[in-house]
């Protein structure tokens, strides 16, 4: 799936499929995600994909809804998916779910080896998403 008006990367899937298999397979789960949370909102519009420090990165340059969503490989066994450090993000994800695996203010830790936690990775995506809208 892909949202509608998407300016799909070619570069970004060139690098997601360089990772190992399982490494590859979380990151496009992830990026499958972002879409779904894009296409559920109205209010975030068309994403654009692109690479931000050779990292697999999903902006809302049209609506300027969110903030930049990025997602890489943190070790052989684990993905992240990156907030901005300078939002309060990271902080409100640690207290609506507990349960995921944080790095300081600035990502989520996901292993590989373990089932996604989908519906509490989308709140996540859907906040940074929507993050300019509740300001």
């Amino acid at each position: 799936m892909k949202c509608e008006n998407a300016e799909i990367s070619a570069e970004v899937l060139s690098v997601i499929e360089g990772y190992p298999d399982k490494i590859r397979d979380r990151l496009l789960e992830i990026r499958e995600l972002v879409y779904q949370v894009a296409n559920e909102r109205e209010e975030i519009g068309p994403l654009m994909e692109t690479l931000k420090w050779s990292q697999p990165s999903f902006l809302t340059e049209v609506s300027g809804s969110g903030t930049t969503v990025r997602i890489d490989r943190h070790t052989d066994n684990e993905v992240a998916i990156f907030f901005h450090c300078q939002t309060s993000l990271v902080e409100t994800f640690r207290e609506l779910l507990p349960e995921l695996n944080y790095l300081k203010n600035r990502a989520i830790i996901l292993n590989v080896n373990e089932p996604l936690p989908v519906d509490e990775v989308k709140v996540c995506l859907d906040m940074a998403l929507t993050y300019k809208l509740d300001k």
